[in-house]
């Protein structure tokens, strides 16, 4: 695929760093559900998918490769309940979580969400976008996300001239998000600064989750 980068060989770790060691992500060649406990995972030796722990509680991982604007594409699984997240620029997160056949209103902690900002000192969120609608498929099964995004801008002494945007994510082939604007980082983001380029960053530590194809396109 023309200008894609590929952020995961199927095959090892390259290219990718915890934030804390040791921890437990792998490639293994398949997951499937837990019959006794389907909050859990049952891994299948092999290569292709890369995988947090079975149990999901381990450190987050993140890419050596820094983007600005992109279009990220990936594949996730979870199982019952479980709980992730990607972070674009490791600043800005779009919810993964079990919210299949969920009713009533939508919340940015709904699956898809752009979740809210934090504010340290009142322990108040804000500015938090749920999804348009609930596009989640069941647990076990492969969901897809793509994202078009854009990176803030800056000008030379560092100050922001133009905040980061979510143009358009679509979850399972539905859009669930268009022109989002993103006014700070995300609650759980490494800081309150903002750049131009940062690591695209998965969470590891709410509960198992399983990745595969990912790719991303440079649209600087």
């Amino acid at each position: 695929m023309h200008g894609w980068v590929e952020l995961f060989n199927g095959r090892d770790l390259a290219g990718w760093q915890a934030r804390r060691d040791p921890h437990t992500w792998r490639v293994v060649g398949g997951v499937r559900v837990d019959a006794e406990d389907p909050a859990r995972f049952v891994a299948d030796p092999g290569t292709g998918l890369l995988l947090n722990h079975e149990d999901g509680r381990t450190s987050d991982l993140f890419t050596e490769f820094e983007h600005g604007s992109c279009a990220l594409h990936l594949e996730y699984c979870v199982p019952v309940r479980s709980n992730s997240g990607v972070y674009l620029q490791g600043r800005y997160e779009i919810q993964i979580l079990d919210s299949f056949g969920e009713e009533g209103p939508l919340r940015y902690g709904t699956n898809g969400g752009i979740y809210a900002r934090r504010d340290r000192e009142t322990k108040t969120t804000y500015d938090g976008h749920p999804p348009r609608s609930n596009a989640s498929r069941a647990p076990g099964q492969w969901q897809e996300l793509d994202v078009v995004f854009r990176a803030p801008a800056f000008d030379a002494e560092g100050r922001k001239l133009r905040d980061a945007v979510c143009e358009r994510v679509v979850l399972n082939g539905e859009v669930i998000h268009e022109g989002v604007h993103l006014s700070g980082p995300t609650g759980g983001a490494w800081g309150a600064g903002e750049a131009a380029r940062g690591p695209l960053r998965l969470q590891g530590d709410h509960g198992p989750v399983a990745f595969r194809n990912i790719r991303l396109q440079p649209l600087d």
